[in-house]
């Protein structure tokens, strides 16, 4: 692939992790993420509708996974990276979103700050932060 080309793809795939985030209030259902933005140390857990709230969470990780495994692809064009990317995402989901459903359906005050940040890698492509640099420390010691 033609660098200018591939430069392209990963701008327009950079901007479209960008657009989910600017659009999160318009495309995904969260009352957490007004209730994030206050002092929510100090507050009640928000009213929300569990299904809703799980599914639309789960989109939004989708999302967010397919766009990171392109990217991966294109800067490393290597399909056992999108392989063993595919395990970790697949695993962390498993995992995240069992703890997420625990802090969703038993909301505790004290478990605020832990909450905030089992929902951030739901919801952020914080995996493809750690990836990136993990797998390319990796092809330059190979």
């Amino acid at each position: 692939m033609h660098k200018v080309i591939k430069y392209i793809l990963l701008f327009i795939l950079f901007g479209l992790l960008v657009l989910i985030r600017f659009f999160e209030n318009d495309l995904f259902y969260d009352p957490y993420l007004t209730f994030f933005e206050n002092d929510y140390l100090y507050m009640d857990s928000p009213r929300r509708e569990l299904i809703k709230l799980v599914s639309n969470t789960m989109l939004r990780y989708v999302l967010n996974t397919i766009t990171s495994l392109a990217i991966l692809y294109i800067v490393f064009k290597d399909k056992s990276i999108i392989k063993f990317s595919v395990i970790i995402y697949t695993i962390a989901f498993a995992l995240l979103l069992i703890v997420y459903m625990y802090f969703v359906i038993n909301p505790r005050q004290e478990d605020y700050y832990m909450f905030f940040n089992v929902r951030r890698f739901l919801i952020q492509p914080i995996i493809l932060i750690l990836l990136l640099p993990a797998f390319y420390y990796h092809k330059l010691h190979k």
